[in-house]
């Protein structure tokens, strides 16, 4: 509609990871051009697929397809960024640049024009300019008629332009001398662009991020887990999957505290994330302001100080107790709860004179579990611990469940390819691309990492209700590797608790973020 109306279009992308990137280099005094270019233990550990909350190249498909690739320069973030795509995909593109690249495939091409055309990805057009510079080499186009090919290449599923300008391709291609079963070859690869491909020099841009994102994160993990925290909405994993992968990097997280937290979370030291009052759900940040204004003045030197000081609403007050922030204090969350709970109700006066009013009560303290729960239920997160740990320990203690409970996402990805594998974890991420002909795509989590399964659509089909309603799941299926990629190959799942007898904590099935 706007070629007709002759109005130029222009894409304007809002990317999180600018914001979150500028936080960081922030934090640890660097400018973006002082990053240091390719840093090998920034490759090891995209090579490893270490790389959730990394831009791009976090998701399931990528994650399985750096191990495969490993990517060592930046070129080669180029190409990753670029092929895992639905135009690559559909276009039979992946398999062929892998087998090339690890030389398990000659590289053939039938003229010497196309060498530095195609000699850079293997013989296997991966980006639009690519195809335009064939079509003009080769193919006898003009110029302007290289901008339309590229224009019904980069279309949303422009199947009639793209057939158009495909089979002039295709004849002149044929012209030049290129075998028909190349160019047939390559009109397959290039149709598939129709479903989305990348130009070489937006995979250049976005690949500039993922370099340094990856380097960020590898380098300055607390600092780059605490950017991504303040960036929030953004990215592939919810922020309790960043802390817990942080603290798998060995960053210390702290609680949210009355006394040291800001709104946004804050760097302590190069090794430790403090959490921001941003993360107690339903808390207004106005309120909060005004109250670390006051604190600014002169440290609260108690509960009763802190409440007769500040002009904190009882819902406010209610909400950071229940999400432990009074425990600097020397307060549980229950016994904050107690205490904003008696002065709503009239048992003491808000502005009563400092000091401890409060008699020493009865309440029982809180299990670990329960402080997870109650942690996930204020916050979306928890500092303290992942679910999967207390709940690993109910299933070890019962004897029908416990040799399949031993089983950790990082114990599995160990095992020898074709195992059969019963395995318990978070269900944290599903997709169903259109691309995948009705194949899905999961992740589950646990204290140890993450593991990627593939659903194929008849067990999709039976498993949906499951894995869309539940959080904990016994994920059933075999083991597949591709060097040092590892996924599950799923044959079934059930949810964990229609199995587990021994009670939990009310609220643990509800752990669905």
């Amino acid at each position: 509609d706007l070629d007709i109306l002759g109005l130029l279009k222009i894409d304007v992308l809002a990317l999180g990871m600018l914001s979150a990137i500028r936080k960081n280099l922030d934090l640890v005094g660097l400018e973006l051009h002082e990053v240091p270019a390719e840093d090998p233990k920034t490759y090891d550990m995209i090579c490893k697929a270490d790389t959730i909350g990394v831009f791009q190249i976090e998701s399931r498909a990528q994650m399985s397809m750096l191990p495969r690739l490993k990517p060592r320069t930046f070129y080669d973030l180029v190409v990753e960024v670029a092929l895992v795509r639905p135009g690559p995909i559909v276009g039979n593109m992946v398999h062929p640049y892998l087998r090339r690249r690890r030389g398990q495939e000659p590289v053939c091409l039938p003229d010497p024009r196309l060498v530095p055309i195609l000699g850079r990805t293997f013989g296997v057009p991966i980006f639009q300019e690519q195809v335009m510079k064939m079509a003009v080499t080769l193919a006898g186009f003009t110029a302007g008629e290289a901008d339309r090919l590229r224009r019904a290449i980069g279309a949303w599923r422009s199947r009639g332009s793209m057939d158009e300008m495909g089979a002039k391709l295709s004849s002149g291609l044929k012209r030049s001398g290129i075998p028909d079963d190349f160019a047939a070859t390559l009109f397959e690869q290039i149709k598939g662009f129709s479903e989305y491909g990348f130009p070489e020099s937006h995979a250049a841009s976005f690949a500039l991020l993922t370099y340094v994102s990856s380097y960020l994160k590898c380098h300055h993990p607390a600092a780059f887990l605490c950017s991504l925290l303040n960036s929030q909405p953004m990215g592939f994993y919810a922020p309790h999957s960043l802390v817990d992968d942080a603290k798998r990097h060995g960053v210390r997280v702290l609680p949210v505290s009355i006394r040291e937290s800001d709104w946004d979370c804050t760097l302590v030291d190069q090794n430790t994330v403090r959490l921001g009052f941003r993360y107690v759900r339903g808390v207004r940040e106005s309120c909060v302001r005004g109250m670390i204004h006051e604190r600014e003045k002169l440290h609260f030197s108690g509960f009763q100080n802190l409440v007769s000081r500040s002009d904190l609403d009882f819902r406010s007050l209610r909400l950071l107790a229940m999400s432990g922030a009074f425990e600097c204090f020397g307060l549980s969350s229950r016994d904050a709860l107690f205490r904003v709970l008696s002065i709503q109700d009239g048992l003491f006066h808000r502005d009563g004179p400092q000091g401890e009013l409060f008699p020493e009560t009865a309440l029982p303290k809180q299990s670990f579990e329960e402080q997870v729960i109650q942690d996930y239920a204020s916050l979306g997160l928890s500092s303290r611990g992942h679910p999967m740990e207390f709940l690993r320990q109910r299933l070890l203690r019962d004897p029908r469940l416990r040799s399949r409970a031993r089983n950790t996402t990082q114990g599995v990805k160990a095992m020898k390819s074709g195992s059969f594998i019963i395995v318990p974890g978070l269900s944290v991420v599903l997709q169903r691309p259109p691309t995948a002909k009705g194949t899905a795509f999961a992740t589950i989590e646990d204290e140890e990492g993450v593991l990627d399964l593939i659903l194929h659509k008849e067990v999709y089909e039976k498993c949906k209700e499951i894995i869309r309603e539940e959080a904990f799941l016994w994920v059933k299926g075999t083991l597949q590797r591709d060097g040092d990629a590892a996924q599950i190959v799923v044959k079934g799942i059930e949810p964990i608790f229609s199995e587990l007898e021994v009670p939990v904590a009310p609220g643990a099935h509800a752990l669905r973020y």
